[in-house]
C-alpha cells in the first residue's frame, strides 16, 4: 500500500516513486534495477504482464479516501485492514468486491457520473457541496507504470461491479 500512496504522491518524482516502490518490495534492492522494476510492476499488476494503462478517469484515491475504504472492508468482508496484513493480490480481489451498498463505492459512482457527464443536478450539487473530499487530485503527472498499477486496480473494480449485476 505503500507504493500506491507514493504513486498517487503529486510532490515525488518518477524516479522517487520507483524507488519508494523497490524499497518496499525488495530487502535488497538488486544490481538489475529494470528487471527489479519490471517485477515489481508484475506483482503489483498481480501478476497480469497485459495490463496497459488506460485513458479512464481516476475515481478514486487510496489516501484521500482511506477511511472509506476501511469501512467499506469491514463492512463488506469484516475485515479490520488496520489489524490484518493481506497479501497484495488479496487485498484486490477483496477491494473488487466491496459491496455496492458501502459509502466508498457511492462516492466513486458519483464521481464517475460527474466526470463522465451524466449526474443529475441534485448529484452535481451534492459533489459540490462535498468540497475536497470528493475531488481527486489530477494523475496526469503519473508514468505510464505508475498510471497501470492505479488503474489496473480501477478497472478490477469496474469488472467486479458488472460481474455482480449480472447475478
Amino acid at each position: 500500500m505503500q507504493i500506491i500512496l507514493a504513486f498517487e504522491d503529486v510532490d515525488l518524482t518518477s524516479y522517487e516513486k520507483q524507488a519508494r516502490m523497490l524499497e518496499n518490495l525488495y530487502i535488497e534492492i538488486p544490481s538489475d534495477i529494470q528487471g527489479a522494476i519490471e517485477q515489481a510492476n508484475w506483482f503489483l499488476n498481480c501478476g497480469d504482464v497485459s495490463r496497459k494503462a488506460s485513458d479512464g478517469v481516476r475515481l478514486y484515491s487510496f489516501e484521500k479516501d482511506a477511511n472509506f475504504i476501511f469501512a467499506a472492508f469491514r463492512q463488506t468482508h469484516g475485515i479490520d485492514l488496520q489489524k490484518e496484513d493481506l497479501h497484495w493480490w488479496k487485498f484486490i480481489a477483496l477491494f473488487m468486491d466491496l459491496g455496492q451498498d458501502t459509502t466508498f463505492c457511492q462516492l466513486t459512482a458519483l464521481r464517475k457520473r460527474v466526470k463522465s457527464g451524466k449526474a443529475t443536478k441534485e448529484e452535481k450539487q451534492a459533489a459540490r457541496n462535498m468540497g475536497d473530499m470528493f475531488t481527486i487530485e489530477d494523475d496526469k503527472n503519473y508514468t505510464r507504470e505508475e498510471k497501470a498499477i492505479i488503474d489496473r486496480v480501477t478497472e478490477n473494480y469496474k469488472k467486479a461491479r458488472a460481474r455482480l449485476k449480472e447475478k
